[in-house]
C-alpha cells in the first residue's frame, strides 16, 4: 500500500474553537474511510485540509507527487452546461460518443443524471440536480483519492443504494463524511471519529465502529467509577477535623486537589425526552377511495389505506411519486374534494410547480394530535430568538410527574446558555432541524408524520432520535432516504411505485430497491444492429422477442432474490436454535421466519409462472 496523503501534528482553529489539535493520520491506496462526528466537530475542515483547499495553522500535510484528488464540497460550484460540468469544457464539441463508450461513465450518467438534460445550464438546476451533477463529475473521472463531503444530500434511496455499491467496488481510495450509516457500512472498511479536536481510528464500517465505541465507553466508565471512588475517599479525608488539617501530609493534599481539579466536564449530549401524549382511540387516520393528482399526473388512484394505533410505517418511492403530498393529505393541509365534486383544475402553481389536488375521504380520530415535520423550515422565523421560538408553542410541558420549562427542554436538546438567545437565522442547518423537532414535541402529539427527518442531523442526534421513537406510544409515518433510520424505527414499508397504488412490501426496503431496479432494467432500450445477421446465443437458439428477453431478466432477478431469502432463512434458523430458551425472541423470530417463507413462496410461484410462459 502506497501512502497518498499524510498529516502530521496538524492543528486548525477558528476563532476560539480548536477543531483539530495535533492530529496525525494518513490515507493509502485501497483505503475506504468513513468520517463521523457531531455537527461542528471538524469533519468538513479535515477534508478541506486533506484536499489542499485549506491550510493548517500548524503541522504538515504531504501528498504523493502527481496524486489525483477528487473533492466534493458541501456547496457545489458549477458553471456551463451539465455536460460541460461533468465531462469538461470541451464536451460539447466532442459529443456524447467520447464518454458513452466508457461503462463507468454510462453507469454514473444513468444513475445520477437520469431525467436531467445534459445540455441544460447548471445555473437553472435545482439544489438536488446540482448535487447530482457535482457528484457525477467526480465519479466519472479517474482519480486516486475521492474526498466526499455528505455525498448523499438530495439523493433518494435508489441513488444511495447505487452509490454505496459503486464506491465499494471502484479502485480509488475513499474518505467520505456522511450521516448515512448504511452508506458508511456498505462503502467503508475503516472509520475516523472526529471528537474534541482529535481523530480516533477504528477498523470496520459504521457497525464495527459502534461496537468499538461501546467498548471504549464501557472501559472509560469503569475508569471513572474507580476515579469517583478514590475522589470520595480523598474528599472525606480532607474534611476530617480542621484541627488535623496541618498534620496532613502535603502530598496527600496535592493529590486530592488534583483529582478534584481534573474532574472532566459532563459530556455535551443531546437528550431527547419522551413527552406525554393523548391516548389514541381505535381510529387514527383512515384514507378512503382517494385519488391524488400532481397537475395531470395521477399519483394515487382510488386508494384506501389505514394508519392504526401504534403503527410505525415507512413510506418510500422515487422522487416525484407523491410521498410529501401524501403526508399533507394525512395532516389535513391538503383537503380532498368530496366524491362527485370536481377538484381544482390541473396546472402550475405560483412557483411553476404542478398543482396537487385530491378527491376522496380522509377520516381522523377525535383524539388525534398530529405533528408534521416537513422538509421546509418555513415555520422558523430567522429573526426570532431560539427560546422565543419554543415559547411560541408552549412555555411549560409536563414530562411524567414533572413540569419542565421551555428553557430546560432547550438545554436537553443541546441549546445551552447564550445559545438560547441566538437568532434562529444564525443556527446551523442541524441546529435548526433540532429546534424544529423540539417545537413539534412541545405540542405533545400522538401521531408523528416525519418528512426526511434525518436531513442535517449528525449521527449522535440521529441515534438519540431513534431512541426516543423506540418508546414513542403513538402512530408514526416516516418518509426518508436514510435506509438505516427507516429500517431502525419502522415496522413495515409501503411504497409508491408509480402504478397509482400504495403497495405493502413484506421485504421492506430491499424489496423496494429490487422492484425499482427490475423496472429500470426492463425499460432499458435494447440496441439493434444496423447491419449483419443477429448473433445467436451460446445455446444455439435464436434471440427471442423483447418480451422474452424481459422475462429472462425477470427470472434472473427472481433467482437472485430467492437465493438471498434462502440464505436469510438459514441464518434465522440458526439464530432460533441459539435462542431456544428465550420465548420472546423465539416468538418474534418465528413471525419473521413465516413472513420470509411466505415471500419466498410467492417469488417461487412467480418464477414458475414466468418460466412456464417462456417454455410455452
Amino acid at each position: 500500500m502506497v501512502n497518498l496523503i499524510s498529516a502530521e501534528k496538524v492543528a486548525k482553529t477558528f476563532g476560539e474553537r480548536t477543531l483539530l489539535d495535533s492530529v496525525s493520520l494518513g490515507v493509502s491506496t485501497g483505503d475506504r474511510i468513513g468520517v463521523v462526528g457531531r455537527n461542528g466537530a471538524g469533519k468538513s475542515t479535515l477534508l478541506s485540509l486533506l484536499s489542499g483547499a485549506m491550510e493548517a495553522d500548524s503541522g504538515r500535510i504531504a501528498r504523493t507527487a502527481a496524486v489525483r484528488i477528487g473533492y466534493l464540497r458541501q456547496r457545489d460550484e458549477l458553471s456551463g452546461t451539465v455536460r460541460q460540468a461533468v465531462f469538461g469544457p470541451g464536451a460539447s464539441e466532442t459529443g456524447d460518443h467520447s464518454w458513452a463508450s466508457d461503462p463507468r461513465a454510462r453507469g454514473v450518467v444513468a444513475e445520477l443524471l437520469g431525467g436531467i438534460d445534459l445540455g441544460a445550464s447548471t445555473s437553472r438546476l435545482s439544489g438536488g440536480e446540482r448535487r447530482r451533477t457535482a457528484l457525477a463529475s467526480l465519479l466519472v473521472s479517474d482519480v486516486d483519492v475521492l474526498l466526499l463531503d455528505e455525498p448523499t444530500n438530495h439523493l433518494d434511496l435508489e441513488a444511495i443504494d447505487w452509490l454505496g455499491r459503486h464506491l465499494r467496488d471502484r479502485g480509488s481510495a475513499l474518505v467520505v463524511v456522511s450521516h448515512d450509516r448504511w452508506l458508511l457500512d456498505t462503502a467503508c472498511d475503516r472509520t475516523w471519529e472526529v471528537d474534541s479536536g482529535q481523530v480516533y481510528a477504528y477498523e470496520g464500517g459504521y457497525s464495527a465502529y459502534v461496537l468499538a465505541q461501546a467498548e471504549r465507553e464501557r472501559n472509560a466508565e469503569a475508569v471513572q467509577r474507580r476515579r469517583r471512588s478514590l475522589m470520595r475517599k480523598e474528599l472525606a479525608w480532607l474534611r476530617r477535623g480542621p484541627q488535623a488539617r496541618s498534620t496532613k501530609p502535603k502530598f496527600r493534599v496535592q493529590a486530592a486537589n488534583a483529582l478534584i481539579a481534573d474532574e472532566p466536564p459532563v459530556r455535551d449530549t443531546v437528550e431527547l425526552t419522551s413527552l406525554a401524549t393523548a391516548r389514541l382511540g381505535k381510529t387514527v387516520i383512515d384514507v378512503e377511495d382517494v385519488t391524488l393528482w400532481a397537475g395531470p399526473r395521477v399519483l394515487l388512484d382510488d386508494v384506501t389505506w389505514r394508519l392504526a394505533p401504534g403503527e410505525r410505517t415507512g413510506l418510500v418511492g422515487v422522487n416525484g411519486s407523491g410521498k410529501t403530498s401524501f403526508l399533507c393529505l394525512l395532516d389535513g393541509s391538503l383537503v380532498p374534494a368530496r366524491p362527485g365534486v370536481s377538484p381544482a383544475p390541473p396546472g402550475p402553481d405560483g412557483r411553476g410547480r404542478d398543482t396537487v389536488r385530491a378527491e376522496g375521504t380522509v377520516v381522523r380520530g377525535k383524539t388525534v394530535r398530529i405533528a408534521h415535520l416537513s422538509q421546509e423550515l418555513a415555520e422558523l422565523d430567522p429573526g426570532r430568538r431560539v427560546l422565543e421560538t419554543v415559547q411560541d408553542v408552549r412555555s411549560f410541558v409536563r414530562v411524567g410527574k414533572r413540569e419542565i420549562s421551555a428553557s430546560q427542554m432547550l438545554e436537553r436538546f443541546g441549546f445551552r446558555g447564550d445559545k438560547q438567545w441566538t437568532p434562529v437565522g444564525e443556527l446551523s442547518g442541524g441546529e435548526q432541524r433540532r429546534l424544529q423537532l423540539l417545537r413539534l414535541l412541545m405540542d405533545e402529539p400522538n401521531v408523528l408524520l416525519l418528512d426526511e427527518p434525518t436531513n442535517d442531523l449528525d449521527i449522535e442526534t440521529l441515534t438519540e432520535l431513534e431512541d426516543l421513537l423506540d418508546g414513542w406510544p403513538g402512530s408514526l409515518t416516516v418518509v426518508s432516504h436514510d435506509r438505516y433510520f427507516l429500517e431502525r424505527v419502522t415496522d413495515h414499508v409501503v411504497a409508491l411505485l408509480g402504478d397509482g397504488q400504495l403497495s405493502f412490501l413484506a421485504g421492506g426496503v430491499e424489496q423496494y430497491l429490487d422492484r425499482v431496479r427490475g423496472t429500470r432494467e426492463a425499460s432499458l432500450p435494447v440496441p439493434t444492429p444496423t447491419a449483419g445477421p443477429s448473433p445467436a446465443p451460446p445455446d444455439g437458439t435464436a434471440l427471442g422477442t423483447a418480451e422474452e428477453r424481459a422475462a429472462r431478466k425477470e427470472l434472473q432477478r427472481l433467482e437472485r432474490r430467492i437465493e438471498r431469502l434462502s440464505g436469510q432463512e438459514v441464518q434465522l434458523g440458526a439464530q432460533m436454535a441459539e435462542n431456544a430458551s428465550d420465548y420472546e425472541k423465539l416468538t418474534q423470530m418465528g413471525a419473521d421466519l413465516r413472513s420470509l417463507q411466505a415471500e419466498k413462496a410467492a417469488l417461487e410461484e412467480r418464477w414458475l409462472s414466468v418460466a412456464g410462459g417462456l417454455e410455452a
